[in-house]
């Protein structure tokens, strides 16, 4: 039997000019029937600690006095077998050269999104797919990244990708996960200048990640890694 999966997806530094070097495109992805359960262990986890389960957890709002429940939620991600997360890291923005590959960074943007997903769809089971809201293009971006999604795996009845669809961060616990992970990815990716100094909790929050996951965050991991996959992608291509 299929099994139907959500999977929630989000993006760190994905425009083209913004002075950052990195940009990371990320997924966190689990049985649907599960999504209730997981919701619930991530409302508590907030409880635990004190803080409103409806509030957002964010990368951007990692700070010395909320230390412990970003650690409870990476610890939680790494002990629920139904979890699983995977993201494409873009190391330097400044070596695209989208003009010689003849497209535009849109184009580009939603070969890279595809190329991030493609990896978790099993032709045998059925997905529903959800993205964070940006802005007010982010439903057109929806749509079209359904259509280069389906299009690629020939899926043209939609019968595996079953929707894409925005959705608002902070109304979905599991997608705070997601940014929660693709952030420390990013942080562990960027150049600093030797002037600014790193947030130590941030720092400690990925020296967490690399020991439960038993990776670097800097390099690809293998194709297959169920639990915690990357991919570095060259930007030569």
């Amino acid at each position: 039997m299929s099994t139907l999966y959500n999977i929630y997806c989000d993006e760190s530094c994905h425009l083209e000019n913004d002075g950052i070097n990195v940009m990371v495109l990320g997924a966190v992805w689990c049985p649907q029937n599960k999504v209730k359960e997981i919701n619930n262990r991530i409302r508590a986890i907030k409880e635990r600690n004190g803080v409103n389960p409806n509030s957002e957890l964010k990368w951007t709002k990692v700070a010395p006095v909320k230390k412990q429940i970003y650690m409870d939620i990476v610890d939680y991600f790494f002990d629920d077998d139904d979890l699983h997360f995977r993201c494409l890291v873009v190391p330097d923005k400044s070596k695209l050269n989208h003009k010689a590959f003849n497209q535009t960074h849109d184009e580009w943007y939603y070969k890279m999104y595809f190329n991030m997903l493609k990896i978790i769809f099993n032709p045998k089971d059925k997905y529903e797919v959800y993205i964070d809201i940006k802005d007010t293009n982010s439903s057109y971006r929806a749509k079209k990244l359904h259509e280069v999604c389906c299009n690629d795996i020939y899926d043209f009845s939609k019968k595996i990708i079953q929707r894409i669809q925005p959705i608002r961060s902070h109304e979905v616990q599991i997608m705070q996960i997601t940014d929660i992970l693709i952030g420390a990815t990013g942080y562990a990716n960027r150049f600093f200048p030797q002037d600014v100094k790193k947030s130590e909790v941030k720092q400690e929050l990925i020296e967490k990640i690399r020991t439960r996951s038993g990776y670097r965050l800097t390099k690809s991991t293998l194709y297959r890694e169920e639990k915690f996959n990357i991919f570095v992608w060259d930007t030569e291509f």
